[in-house]
């Protein structure tokens, strides 16, 4: 590409970011926002530096999109916050957060009052209104409730090496931290799952799910394995 082609482009560029800053988008940084022509933003939304949005893309009102993320062929509700996140062929409710480095796949929509946080990845999957993923956890092939809870590390194991199969989590259930979910399986309304199970059967409604290996302690192993460390003289 050429000089006079880029100086083209970036003026171009510069045009649209200046039409929605008239239509109430603001911009921490005007020059650094690369937006397509087919994006619509609502009023009063914010746009940080390094932010991409490509294809048709629909932000709602009075929202923030942080500095470094991507949205591709994507609609965004109103008052939601993206966080260093990429999302593509999406959707994402009213009133939701999203990140920092969280990365929705092609065919995920999140509700509203939804918190998808930090390395939280959604693909081909639904989580509705108030359901909460915080960190660290993969959500794949599935349908998660309202209101539930999926703690730190929690596994959609969605794949057997062949084919891929999807679970259901009804409302309110909560799933503990570093819990394997073993699809197809479907947890059901108000259930909990133990932190460090793997689910391998449905729960029922209202029950608890434990399965954990019994603990066993060997004392003295380290020093006769000649794994103690010495201190230092």
């Amino acid at each position: 590409m050429t000089m006079d082609e880029c100086l083209k482009l970036e003026t171009e560029r510069l045009e649209i970011n200046k039409k929605h800053l008239e239509n109430g988008v603001k911009f921490v940084d005007i020059r650094t926002a690369y937006i397509g022509p087919e994006v619509s933003i609502g009023k009063g939304t914010v746009i940080y530096p390094c932010v991409t949005l490509e294809g048709r893309v629909i932000i709602g009102v009075d929202c923030v999109i942080g500095q470094n993320s991507r949205i591709l062929d994507s609609t965004i509700g109103d008052r939601t916050d993206i966080q260093t996140s990429v999302i593509t062929e999406s959707s994402v409710g009213k009133d939701t957060k999203i990140g920092p480095f969280a990365y929705l796949r092609p065919n995920s929509n999140i509700g509203s009052h939804c918190k998808v946080g930090d390395f939280v990845e959604v693909k081909n999957s639904s989580m509705g209104d108030g359901a909460k993923a915080s960190h660290l956890t993969y959500i794949g092939d599935s349908d998660v409730g309202k209101d539930v809870n999926l703690g730190c590390g929690v596994v959609f194991v969605n794949y057997d090496g062949k084919n891929k199969h999807r679970s259901v989590i009804g409302d309110g259930a909560f799933i503990g931290c570093n819990t394997n979910l073993i699809s197809p399986v479907t947890i059901e309304e108000g259930a909990y799952v133990a932190a460090g199970s793997t689910v391998t059967k449905n729960v029922p409604k209202g029950s608890l799910y434990v399965a954990r290996a019994k603990e066993k302690i060997i004392e003295g192993w380290v020093e006769r394995r000649g794994l103690l460390k010495k201190k230092d003289k």
